[in-house]
């Protein structure tokens, strides 16, 4: 990193991370840890991640490579604030700052200052232009107006639905464990085990696969298209993504639904998306693009900067 850069902490969401962490842990203490809280992990990190996140944020809402009923596309993003990774319009704002700026100056999360910042530190540290109004208008034009991104995104609704959901999932953990246990403490343990393992465990999963996209899968992987920048095509971020790791192709091609090029590049995500449409909930769905649409691409974001 450049020695002249001196990060400011944004403090309380450090402490947030930190503390999501902290309590994460207590997951591998002997009385907390049980058989099923692996698939309970993959499960919810499936839901909330994977279609939240990948599918609600990144490729519905950011790109607009496929459009679904309002329900269902409402569904995907109340899933995706549930990951606790900002509001929609801030993630789609930042991610097509991300596009336009690859790996050069003025990208948000780049490794070329470390891959410790890409991975998590610059979402903790304050930007002054991060926030303000005009680079909303700018790089997110086609979002602004829409009514359920802007309540979410107004007095931080988004971090009050995650609280929610997390207070809902507790409950529901501790009503299972009252219907499989003798005792009621037997049921404490297992509603405190559905929670630590069902919220906080699978928070802090999705959030470094996701990150990872950011991190690694611009340092490590190969390359099926030369683009501009360093996005590289890692199949352990893909496995752990569902799809997402396919990252070179998706920088050659940032519109198309589907990020996968090679038979053996499965993408589930788009899986999804085909089954979706076979039932008529999704349509539009953006086809893979060549290079040259890239750079088109690009030039309608000449006026993002961050």
């Amino acid at each position: 990193m450049n020695k002249r850069f001196r990060p400011k902490i944004e403090v309380s969401f450090l402490l947030v991370l930190i503390a999501i962490h902290f309590f994460a842990l207590t997951a591998f203490l002997p009385s907390i840890f049980v058989w099923w809280s692996i698939p309970l992990v993959l499960v919810g990190s499936f839901v909330f991640g994977s279609l939240g996140i990948n599918l609600g944020f990144h490729r519905m809402l950011t790109h607009r490579s496929v459009a679904f009923p309002r329900l269902l596309e409402r569904l995907w993003l109340l899933c995706g604030v549930c990951s606790l990774e900002g509001s929609p319009l801030w993630w789609a704002c930042v991610h097509r700052i991300h596009h336009h700026h690859s790996d050069e100056i003025g990208d948000p999360h780049s490794p070329n200052k470390s891959l410790f910042w890409s991975h998590m530190q610059w979402l903790y540290t304050i930007n002054s232009r991060k926030y303000t109004l005009a680079m909303y208008v700018k790089c997110v034009p086609d979002l602004v107006n829409d009514p359920f991104l802007c309540w979410l995104h107004r007095r931080n609704t988004w971090a009050l639905v995650y609280v929610a959901h997390a207070i809902l999932l507790a409950v529901i953990g501790f009503a299972i464990g009252l219907l499989v246990s003798v005792t009621f403490n037997e049921a404490v343990i297992f509603g405190i085990r559905f929670f630590v393992w069902g919220v906080l465990v699978r928070t802090v999963y999705v959030w470094h696969v996701t990150w990872l996209v950011n991190s690694v899968a611009h340092r490590w992987g190969y390359r099926n298209f030369e683009t501009i920048d360093q996005s590289r095509n890692n199949v352990i971020v893909a496995v752990l993504t569902n799809g997402e790791g396919w990252h070179n192709n998706h920088h050659a091609a940032p519109r198309a639904c589907s990020q996968s090029y090679r038979w053996w590049e499965i993408d589930l995500i788009f899986l999804v998306v085909c089954m979706l449409q076979l039932f008529g909930l999704a349509w539009n769905i953006v086809p893979a693009q060549s290079t040259r649409q890239h750079a088109s691409y690009n030039q309608k974001l000449d006026s993002c900067n961050l």
